[in-house]
């Protein structure tokens, strides 16, 4: 049974998605100590992790960072807060997804559902080498000398599509559809966000412009 913590200080709202997510065949794991969340998150290791900002001791922003170098499973943050300036704020800082407050329930499910068939794809082992970079989608890192850097669920996902077909221009459509399986309209400033944030990280790695925006048509590696 897959496992989905809930990070979300308002009882009301944690046992509702509790008791949601109960009945749709999950194990829930809801937070109610909001000290050393992180580590509960590594000694729980759930497959999924619904974040809300808003919470006592530390914000969901901040969390998120902690939470990234714990797990490597998909974050989704469900807030109140509904501007755009949040919402790239949290996949910049490795959120997986961002639903408002009220959300809608099959909406919410759908996505869940999408980021877990996302991750199950993605634990298989499998290597993916390319001008020598080594992509371990198992482990969730890409190497690239001596370096190796810890990537998210999205992330990973564009450099695989990319990786595979390397020198091929591959259409923002098609990225959108891999990530989010086409099934739920995603602003397509929210693919940007993410090859922005992969872009950053593989600079770390000394891979500068490895990434190449094609005006019209998409990326190429």
């Amino acid at each position: 049974m897959q496992q989905i913590m809930i990070i979300e200080d308002d009882p009301a709202i944690r046992d509702e998605l509790t008791l949601l997510l109960e009945n749709e065949g999950y194990h829930p794991l809801p937070i109610v100590d909001f000290t050393n969340i992180a580590e509960q998150a590594a000694e729980n290791r759930p497959d999924l992790i619904l974040l809300d900002i808003g919470l006592p001791k530390q914000d969901g922003f901040s969390l998120c960072a902690g939470l990234r170098r714990s797990v490597n499973v998909p974050i989704i943050f469900v807030t109140s807060r509904d501007s755009s300036l949040d919402e790239i704020r949290a996949l910049s800082l490795g959120g997986d997804d961002y639903i408002t407050k009220p959300y809608n329930i099959p909406v919410l499910l759908a996505r869940i559902k999408a980021a877990l068939r996302r991750n199950g794809r993605n634990s298989e082992t499998e290597i993916i080498e390319t001008n020598e970079m080594r992509l371990n989608l198992a482990k969730g890192t890409i190497s690239y000398g001596t370096k190796t850097i810890l990537l998210t669920r999205n992330e990973l996902q564009i450099m695989a599509c990319l990786m595979s077909r390397p020198c091929e221009i591959i259409s923002r459509t098609e990225l959108i559809e891999t990530l989010w399986d086409n099934q739920i309209y995603i602003d397509d400033n929210t693919l940007s966000v993410n090859v922005t944030r992969l872009r950053s990280k593989l600079e770390e790695l000394g891979l500068r412009e490895i990434i190449k925006t094609r005006r019209g048509m998409g990326y190429q590696l």
